[in-house]
């Protein structure tokens, strides 16, 4: 394998073949976490740091317009045996085996390995038993290999032998590469509709990159947007999945210094239909500081499953609370609470961001405090006017629609009775008003209050933080971990670190220590939600027994 300079060189030269402009940055190799990441090299005054012609990202239409893969791919989309997000994955796999593949230049640089949980060995998937993200993993392993199994790898084979010189055998891994390769590269692009559906166009057109006739640089060829780019203004917006070479070098930072914008017109940067990076700082950007992007306000589970790693005191971290679906066959009246549960529209599950608890009973202090609790109005309508709205109503962290999913799940014989009966009488003898999911909500909360719902939250936590426990301890035990941890990120660290171990430090690969860094994260908000159920459910229960 080539050293990151070599591929380095290759990729920039890649680059400017194929109409990219690095106006105020360069690419670098960054280290083994990392890999490269695109950093400042000179002060550009409109802010525009780097230009991508959108002909040379690989999006769906891509593949189809490819002159290699098109013709194959385009049957089998037409068939509905592939999706939008399989064609790019082939794509990945099919050129990463193509020795003289057009896109080798860009493939080189991508990473071999990824330390999403999908990559995790045995030992290390150990760490996240009892997380959500432990469940998700083993699925999406299973599912994965199936599909390659029962229909990438034929896809790739077929594929392969209309080319010589492809390198080797297509195996599992080169799929999971691209699939990874994927989610944790791709952006969701606005593109106009016009060059998205391209019409009285050649759809055999090639607008793949070419070689040269040295076969050492890449050229352009013709690109279908050449004769639509100047409707573009007036054409629809269509959001495309999709990787953009160059773009998807920029690395994700709490606090980004840049964001990215996609040029119709070609007004702003001179290049129609293009992706631009645009420096976000108020003042001209120190040379050689790295550029980043955000990927969006991502707690840990999300950062680990789909980019491979996590941010410690991550103030975007979630806790994502379920009610098993198959348990409500076991429960009372299931069917007839199944029927309400339907017309309601109900949640099973929800997401609990940790800046919700700013507005709870015991605030944490996130930096968020106050933006995400606004939507979270209880139902005040009584049909006695005996139910009081809660006093803590403007406490209570928990989405609503799904505490009107656990009042439904959690009521006995006497309350769905009544519930029955209100309902029957808003109906009318005649059916004349069809049911409203609120009307629902609305005569469980004036039969039932939050009692019964929150002994139920309180419960599904406890067994929440129980699983957590199991397998790794408790939150104290996963901080020590992480206070003696020494990271691996390569073998060189290994050598290195191994020489001057001490029983104070701990020797531990990248992915044990996100794994852990993750689940005591989990650990802290199921402990944190928990602590706010008990609380609301004491003041219901008070608040409940004094009703005459």
């Amino acid at each position: 394998m080539a050293n990151p300079e070599a591929k380095l060189e290759t990729f920039l030269q890649w680059l400017q073949a194929n109409g990219v402009e690095l106006r105020g940055c360069n690419i670098k190799y960054c280290d083994s976490r990392k890999g490269f990441g695109i950093f400042c090299d000179k002060d550009v005054s409109d802010g525009i740091l780097l230009v991508v012609p959108l002909e040379l990202s690989i999006t769906p239409m891509r593949v189809l317009q490819d002159p290699f893969l098109g013709p194959e791919c385009r049957a089998l989309f037409e068939e509905g045996d592939v999706d939008d997000r399989l064609l790019m994955m082939l794509l990945l796999t099919v050129e990463r085996l193509r020795k003289d593949s057009l896109w080798k230049p860009y493939l080189d640089m991508l990473p071999t390995t990824f330390g999403n949980t999908l990559w995790f060995s045995e030992e290390e998937l150990q760490e996240l038993r009892g997380t959500t993200l432990y469940r998700a993993t083993e699925l999406q392993k299973k599912s994965l290999l199936n599909l390659y199994e029962t229909k990438v790898k034929d896809i790739v084979k077929k594929l392969l032998t209309l080319d010589s010189d492809s390198e080797k055998e297509v195996c599992f891994e080169d799929f999971l590469w691209a699939n990874s390769v994927f989610w944790s590269r791709a952006l969701n692009t606005p593109l106009p509709r016009s060059y998205v559906f391209p019409e009285m166009q050649d759809v055999h057109q090639s607008c793949t990159p070419k070689a040269d006739e040295n076969g050492s640089q890449v050229t352009k060829s013709d690109d279908l947007t050449k004769e639509t780019t100047h409707s573009t203004v007036q054409g629809d917006t269509v959001w495309v999945e999709g990787l953009v070479p160059g773009i998807d070098f920029c690395n994700h930072d709490l606090k980004p210094i840049a964001t990215w914008e996609v040029d119709g017109t070609g007004l702003t940067t001179g290049v129609p239909v293009s992706m631009y990076l645009l420096s976000a700082a108020q003042s001209p950007l120190q040379i050689d500081r790295e550029i980043s992007i955000s990927y969006g306000n991502k707690g840990n589970e999300e950062l680990l499953y789909l980019y491979g790693f996590v941010i410690d005191g991550n103030t975007d971290d979630y806790l994502m609370v379920h009610y098993p679906s198959e348990a409500i066959n076991t429960i009372s009246f299931s069917e007839s609470k199944s029927q309400l549960l339907e017309v309601q529209k109900a949640e099973m599950r929800c997401l609990l961001p940790k800046t919700l608890l700013d507005n709870g009973f015991f605030p944490s202090g996130t930096e968020n405090s106050g933006e995400n609790n606004k939507s979270n109005k209880v139902c005040k309508y009584s049909w006695s006017g005996q139910r009081k709205t809660p006093s803590y109503v403007d406490k209570l962290v928990f989405p609503e629609k799904f505490m009107a999913t656990l009042r439904t799940i959690a009521m006995q014989e006497d309350e769905l009775f009544k519930v029955s009966s209100m309902l029957e009488e808003l109906v009318g003898p005649e059916g004349e008003r069809q049911l409203s999911d609120i009307d629902v909500q609305s005569a469980i909360w004036e039969v039932c209050g939050d009692s019964g719902a929150l002994q139920l939250l309180v419960d599904l936590l406890h067994v929440k933080l129980m699983d957590l426990e199991e397998h790794s301890g408790t939150e104290e035990n996963d901080f020590e971990l992480l206070k003696k941890a020494l990271i691996i990120d390569s073998q060189e660290d290994s050598k290195h670190r191994m020489a001057n171990d001490s029983e104070e430090t701990t020797l531990m690969t990248r992915n044990k220590w996100s794994a852990i860094v993750y689940r005591r994260g989990q650990k802290q908000l199921t402990r944190l939600f928990l602590k706010e159920a008990e609380h609301a459910l004491h003041l219901s229960m008070s608040e409940e027994m004094a009703v005459p």
